[in-house]
């Protein structure tokens, strides 16, 4: 028979109780474009009639690993979002790049 989750976390260490969180965070603040999509729970078809293209052409979006910057900026538009594009440098600094900003 199948356990609620709350059961299971209650039976967690300490540890293990913040390894799990430490690993929610990660999968909420990382995610491909595909499970972005279906966070904001919306369609291909949706997002299609949003970005003027075909349900396939945003089905190949969702699956390239190499795009144009304005093609992401109009996809995370189309979702609800703003891209921001930052360097990250080894010392901790972090540097807003503006060249793409409209």
């Amino acid at each position: 028979m199948a356990k609620k989750f709350e059961q299971l976390r209650a039976k967690m260490s300490p540890k293990a109780r913040e390894a799990s969180a430490a690993e929610h965070r990660r999968l909420v603040e990382e995610m491909s474009l595909l499970q972005l999509r279906k966070a904001r729970e919306l369609t291909q078809t949706r997002l299609a009639e949003e970005l003027h293209m075909g349900q396939g052409d945003v089905s190949k979006l969702e699956r390239r690993t190499d795009m144009y910057v304005s093609t992401l900026a109009s996809y995370l538009q189309a979702v609800g979002a703003d891209l921001e594009i930052r360097a990250l440098f080894p010392d901790g600094r972090t540097v807003k790049i503006t060249q793409f900003s409209e």
